[in-house]
């Protein structure tokens, strides 16, 4: 049953009907739309949290994820890896939503620093001039 209604979600994400930001109804809601029980509903929301297709706020539900992004500009040569973030780095880059990935970006060269980005709110900007 979880299957079937993310499934439902995800298409509606994909068609458009909702929207970067859109809410997603509550727990409650979905149970009673779709006569499926809680765990049901909260394994498919788990799932598209996991594809990065919803995030979820404790206390203010779960919402389409996406929207308008920063640019952030990567170095040439910088080794990029998009991953999910864990519990301890979503709280130090500001209470990340389950479900937000975040580029780890390291510049080349010795002793530089990584950065952590978030998905959500960051368009990585990469200089790829034609030089032909």
């Amino acid at each position: 049953m979880h299957k079937q209604l993310a499934d439902l979600i995800r298409a509606d994400i994909h068609a458009g009907r909702l929207k970067p930001g859109a809410q997603i109804p509550s727990e409650a809601r979905l149970v009673q739309i779709h006569g499926i029980g809680q765990m049901a509903v909260r394994q498919a929301l788990r799932l598209l949290r996991g594809e990065g297709l919803i995030v979820t706020i404790k206390g203010k539900g779960s919402a389409v994820a996406g929207g308008p992004r920063e640019p952030y500009p990567v170095e040439p040569g910088s080794r990029v890896v998009l991953r999910m973030p864990s519990p301890d780095e979503r709280r130090k880059l500001g209470d990340v939503p389950e479900g937000v990935p975040v580029a780890e970006i390291t510049p080349p060269g010795k002793g530089r620093h990584r950065k952590l980005v978030r998905g959500d709110r960051h368009e990585l900007l990469f200089d790829v001039t034609d030089e032909s």
